[in-house]
């Protein structure tokens, strides 16, 4: 016992929070109790392991054999290896040792926000909860909304330095066992000195430089991770990380946000619609600008083009960098928003507005025109709340732009053609990212592209799982 003692001060040598309390018992018989104040509860140490221990009929009947009788946590576990005392310590445990003995009792202090109303994907109806820093929490948002024993829960521990409790959820009855072996085959393998948030997990679980556009879906709201469950998918939830990830994930599913779930079909079917044009719009407008004045002129009413040649009149730069500069100044506009306190929201909102705005086209280096066509896509990306997507919106922004302006309406055409071949060209955990549309899945098109009727959504797709495939009657 005194050499598992003088180890703990060698491996904490360094660590002033650490406490070893000792209680003697008689002469040569005595207990330890070692706990971490910084991540160990005092109350909980206090009510669960010193009361008990110190109480002096206990400590006439105490031995070996009962220890375990007077320790009063709700989580004990016995340790039988010397190796997992550092482990249970930094996880906020109190360790008991009494001679050949030891015990691990939780008494994790509370570390963590309490919950909190969505701030990313945010919502007029349905629930306000989301997701916390802290993992049993967010286990019970989610089992707080499945009672039942079919909703599975599989957990690593990954990080050589952080130890960092990774669980993959899934409902047992309804996903692909395939998918849920490749998923955590990828978890096994990873090998690496911390793991501070989910987005570590996406990025090593599948190739972060894979697409341009998402792959896996991060989310905040515990509804959104529940309906995912219920279609077959996968959900990894990763301690210290107020994000859950969604696997597998499509690319139609990054352009429907969970409060579509929350409006009557017919009304939201058509938003549905109109987020996909609004996405084409954020890609192809400065790029279909910039192919009919520059190379298809006649495809504009004279009055028109006439008033586009005189507002570009004077102006020193060739349309496509023209272009190019404001979207740039568009890009820096929205960094500095992302990374300045909201306080600071107006003031960066009022100087591009009316700064690099009017002021520049009053000194004559962009047209009014290009304003209007460079705002339009720039509103356009901010319709989609998730920065990887507005990423995939601004990489193929160039792209068609560049296209346009070497080959005109036949390089929007060729762009338009790489675009289709590179979106069916992905895949999330070997499902198609393009899917629905190719493969076309009628179930899956229904609940994504369109909404429709809740009585009259009885099936999941069969692409998610081949079993349980009816979940409403058929009456």
């Amino acid at each position: 016992m005194e050499k598992v003692i003088k180890r703990i001060k060698n491996e904490f040598s360094l660590n002033p929070d650490l406490n070893i309390k000792e209680i003697k018992l008689t002469l040569f018989k005595t207990i330890y109790i070692i706990f971490l104040e910084t991540l160990s509860g005092s109350d909980k140490v206090n009510n669960y392991v010193l009361k008990p221990l110190t109480n002096q009929y206990n400590q006439k009947v105490i031995n070996k054999r009962n220890l375990n009788n007077f320790l009063a946590g709700p989580n004990q576990v016995t340790i039988k290896n010397d190796d997992e005392i550092e482990f249970y310590l930094t996880n906020g445990f109190t360790v008991v040792i009494f001679e050949d003995v030891k015990y691990a009792i939780e008494t994790k202090a509370d570390l963590t926000r309490s919950i909190a109303p969505n701030e990313v994907q945010t919502a007029i109806n349905g629930p306000k909860d989301g997701f916390t820093e802290n993992y049993q929490i967010n286990i019970g948002l989610i089992k707080r909304r499945i009672k039942s024993s079919h909703l599975k829960i599989e957990s690593r521990n990954i990080g050589r330095l952080t130890n960092t409790l990774v669980s993959v959820l899934y409902i047992d009855n309804i996903a692909e066992k395939e998918l849920i072996n490749n998923v955590l085959s990828k978890l096994d393998k990873i090998d690496i000195d911390g793991i501070v948030d989910s987005s570590s997990i996406s990025f090593l679980i599948e190739d972060e430089n894979k697409s341009i556009f998402p792959t896996v879906k991060y989310s905040e709201r515990p509804d959104d991770a529940v309906i995912e469950l219920l279609r077959g998918k996968l959900v990894i939830v990763v301690d210290t990380s107020p994000f859950v990830l969604i696997i597998p994930s499509f690319f139609i599913d990054f352009l429907n946000p969970i409060s579509d779930n929350y409006t009557k079909s017919n009304n939201i079917s058509f938003l549905k619609i109109l987020r996909i044009i609004i996405f084409g719009l954020g890609i192809v407008t400065p790029a279909f600008f910039n192919a009919l004045l520059c190379y298809n002129p006649e495809s504009i009413p004279m009055a028109i083009l006439v008033n586009f040649a005189i507002q570009r009149e004077g102006v020193p730069f060739p349309l496509i960098i023209e272009t190019i500069m404001m979207l740039l100044i568009c890009d820096i506009l929205k960094e500095s928003d992302l990374r300045f306190p909201s306080s600071f929201g107006s003031s960066i909102s009022i100087l591009g507005a009316i700064v690099l705005g009017q002021a520049s086209v009053e000194a004559g280096l962009v047209s009014p025109i290009i304003i209007i066509v460079v705002a339009v896509t720039f509103i356009a990306s901010l319709t989609f709340t998730d920065l990887e997507i507005a990423n995939g919106i601004r990489a193929f922004t160039y792209i068609f732009l560049f296209a346009s302006a070497f080959l005109g309406l036949y390089g929007i055409f060729l762009a338009f053609m790489f675009f289709l071949i590179y979106l069916t060209s992905i895949d999330s955990f070997t499902k198609p990212y393009f899917f629905p549309f190719a493969p076309f899945d009628k179930v899956y098109f229904k609940n994504t592209v369109l909404k429709s009727k809740i009585k009259n959504d009885k099936k999941r797709s069969r692409m998610l799982t081949k079993k349980n495939i009816v979940k409403q009657g058929e009456n």
